[in-house]
């Protein structure tokens, strides 16, 4: 599923940044330059403490940036804009729900908020394909770590968008979960979609990645996903 952008051009980057420093107080890493383009999927990747989720967090303005730029469909970012939450679907693995409701209900929340048409039977599919149908009816309290991300997966999954951003979507994921994921996230880009994920997992990477930022304190590199993938082996 897309949203129609109206300022964004064909081939025109949906996310961007130049020169962006990110960190707290001081850099965490390398002053960064990306772009991601419709049909993309760059995966940041680098050692623990090198600024993967501070990269994605500042990107999506959840953080100030201590230097450079960053752009958002076109646009210097702004989390409260109506096109970025309209277009920008998200999954940084943060545990947030809202306890008294059930699994069914958190997706079909997500599906009416952006006037997803079939919301039920979308629902019913995501419950399935994430392997939460015998837990659609319990509270997020009740499930186990994983089935928690795969709520958060689906969730992100279930709205329309034109640009999704992961933060280590494969975290708490069993091995076939894990390729599955892989093979969504090539869907994503075929369908014309943008993807921006930090990951730690050679096969997501490899996978899914049509390209591969590498970042550390002192340079960042760009990858192809191949090499990409080794660097992530070796970290």
């Amino acid at each position: 599923m897309s949203h129609d952008l109206a300022d964004a051009g064909p081939g025109a980057p949906l996310v961007r940044a130049d020169g962006l420093q990110i960190g707290y107080r001081l850099p965490v890493c390398a002053p960064v330059d990306l772009a991601v383009r419709p049909g993309e999927v760059l995966a940041v990747v680098g050692a623990n403490g090198t600024g993967k989720s501070t990269l994605l967090r500042t990107i999506l303005g959840h953080l100030e940036p201590l230097g450079g730029r960053a752009e958002l469909l076109g646009r210097p970012v702004d989390p409260r804009s109506l096109d970025v939450r309209a277009a920008v679907a998200q999954d940084l693995g943060d545990d947030m729900f809202f306890p008294a409701l059930t699994v069914r209900e958190h997706l079909l929340l997500t599906c009416y908020g952006h006037r997803v048409t079939d919301a039920e039977e979308v629902v019913e599919d995501l419950l399935e394909e994430f392997g939460l149908t015998d837990r659609a009816d319990a509270v997020p309290g009740a499930l186990s770590s994983g089935q928690r991300r795969r709520l958060l997966l689906a969730a992100a999954l279930a709205r329309p968008r034109s640009l999704l951003v992961l933060d280590e979507p494969e975290q708490r994921l069993d091995v076939g979960m894990r390729h599955h994921l892989t093979g969504r996230l090539r869907e994503e880009r075929e369908a014309g979609g943008a993807v921006l994920l930090a990951s730690h997992d050679p096969e997501v990477v490899a996978g899914a990645a049509t390209a591969v930022l590498l970042i550390d304190e002192t340079t960042t590199r760009t990858l192809g996903p191949q090499d990409g993938a080794a660097a992530v082996a070796a970290l």
